[in-house]
C-alpha cells in the first residue's frame, strides 16, 4: 500500500491576483466614499458659516433700522446691474453705551451700508460694508445742510461685515389703505415703514473662483458660474435670505428731521 506525497495548502497565483483585484477595487471605492464625505462635510461648513454670517448682518442692520430716523438727503437704493447692489445711508440713534466714547456729543448717529471690492489674497472679494458716523461729524453736517456727505465711504471708518456678497438688495415698502405692503413713495417728509432686504451670499467653492469685479457682476470669465439672478434661490452655490426688517418707529412715523 502506497501513501500519497504529503501536500502544503496554499493560493495560486491566480487566487492571489483575484484577492489582489477585489482589494483594489475596495480601496477605491472607500477612497471615493471617504472624498464624498469630506465634500459634503466641507459644503455643511460652508453653508453653517454663511447662515452665520448673514444672521448677524441681519441683526446688525435690524438694530440700526429699529432707531432709524428718515432724512431727506437719506439714501435707499437704488440697485444696479445684473445683480442687484443698493446703497442704504439713513441717520440712526446710537446706544448709550456708545454715546459715552470719544467723539460723541448726542445720541444721532449716521449709519452706511454699501458694497465694495477688496483685493484679499490675490483676488476680488465683493463685501457688504458698514460706516458709522459718530454726533459729533452728524450734527457738524446738520448745521452745515450737508447730510448727504455721511452717507459716502470713509476707508479708516468704514469695515466689512458680510464677505461674498454678490447682491444686497433694498426695497422701500409701506402700507397702502388696505393695509397690504406696497412699493414706498419717495416724499421729503415721510419716511418707509419698512425695508424688503434680499442679501445673496456665494460659497466659499464658487467665491474662490470668482477673481475679479466684473466676475462678480456676473460677466467677465467666470461670471456666467453664477447664473441668472432670477434663479439665484435654485443656485447649489449660492445662499439667499430675504427678511423684512420696519424702518424706525413705524406705528407712529416721524416727520423728517429738517
Amino acid at each position: 500500500m502506497t501513501r500519497s506525497p504529503f501536500r502544503t495548502a496554499g493560493f495560486s497565483l491566480l487566487e492571489l491576483m483575484f484577492a489582489m483585484a477585489i482589494g483594489t477595487i475596495m480601496l477605491f471605492v472607500a477612497a471615493a466614499l471617504l472624498g464624498w464625505y469630506g465634500a459634503r462635510w466641507e459644503r455643511i461648513g460652508g453653508d453653517v458659516a454663511s447662515e452665520r454670517e448673514a444672521r448677524a448682518l441681519i441683526a446688525q442692520l435690524t438694530a440700526d433700522l429699529s432707531s432709524a430716523r428718515f432724512h431727506r438727503e437719506g439714501v435707499i437704493g437704488p440697485s444696479s446691474g445684473c445683480w442687484p447692489v443698493s446703497h442704504l445711508g439713513f441717520l440712526s440713534l446710537q446706544s448709550a453705551q456708545v454715546q459715552s466714547q470719544a467723539g460723541c456729543i448726542g445720541d444721532l448717529c449716521a449709519v452706511n451700508y454699501y458694497i465694495k471690492d477688496l483685493p484679499l489674497s490675490g483676488k476680488i472679494v465683493r463685501c457688504l460694508m458698514r460706516g458709522c458716523r459718530d454726533s459729533q461729524d452728524t450734527f457738524t453736517a446738520l448745521e452745515a445742510d450737508a447730510v448727504g456727505s455721511l452717507f459716502t465711504e470713509h476707508a479708516q471708518l468704514d469695515e466689512p461685515v458680510a464677505f461674498g456678497v454678490v447682491a444686497f438688495d433694498v426695497t422701500p415698502r409701506s402700507h397702502d389703505p388696505s393695509g397690504q405692503w406696497i412699493a414706498w413713495v419717495s416724499n421729503d417728509q415721510i419716511g418707509p415703514e419698512a425695508l424688503e432686504v434680499r442679501l445673496v451670499l456665494v460659497r466659499r467653492e464658487l467665491a474662490a473662483q470668482l477673481k475679479a469685479s466684473v466676475d462678480w457682476d456676473g460677466t467677465g470669465t467666470s461670471g456666467y458660474l453664477l447664473g441668472d439672478p432670477s434663479a439665484a434661490a435654485r443656485h447649489p452655490d449660492l445662499e439667499v435670505f430675504d427678511t423684512l426688517i420696519h424702518f424706525g418707529n413705524h406705528e407712529n412715523p416721524r416727520p423728517s428731521i429738517p
